[in-house]
């Protein structure tokens, strides 16, 4: 489902270029299974994105489809995933390695289910946002994907899409 329009700008225009082209292709049935799970078995975090989706439409937020899932371009500095829904910052355009990530992210939900959100969403939260949390990073020179719940989103979107995730990189 590459390349797809989900309402707003062309998926040409909100993808980066390096997953219009390279990412390993989808089935449209395992697309199709997998969102039915995803709205089954994951159903918390997909209701909350899916009202994060529509506030950032109401907002004017560009969206496209992408490998089963709705991505959104965001005006926040870090991204999303909350079930079918994954958010990135678009600023100055979305990077291909954050959305793969997001996608990882995306299949860990599909894995966990309802389990996703304490196990995953709000321990990878807290290690972005709380203060000490990121004190403690900056002090030991730790990436933010240095934490068991990034480490594995990389791993799980390189694997299923075959693009490379976001690695060590530092965001602050």
């Amino acid at each position: 489902m590459a390349d797809r329009r989900a309402g707003g700008a062309p998926a040409g225009e909100v993808l980066p270029p390096g997953l219009r082209q390279g990412a390993r292709p989808l089935p449209r049935w395992a697309a199709l299974l997998g969102g039915a799970a995803q709205c089954l078995w994951g159903l918390p975090q997909t209701l909350a994105g899916l009202a994060a989706y529509a506030v950032c439409r109401a907002a004017g937020c560009p969206g496209a489809c992408w490998r089963g899932r709705v991505v959104t371009v965001w005006r926040r500095k870090a991204g999303a995933s909350l079930g079918l829904f994954l958010f990135v910052p678009g600023d100055p355009a979305p990077d291909a390695r954050l959305l793969v990530h997001e996608y990882g992210h995306s299949v860990q939900s599909l894995a966990l289910g309802p389990l996703y959100l304490p196990v995953i969403f709000l321990p990878s939260a807290c290690w972005l946002a709380l203060p000490p949390l990121r004190r403690l990073r900056r002090e030991t020179g730790r990436s933010y994907y240095d934490f068991y719940t990034e480490r594995w989103a990389n791993r799980w979107g390189e694997k299923a899409t075959g693009c490379p995730a976001m690695g060590r990189a530092r965001i602050d």
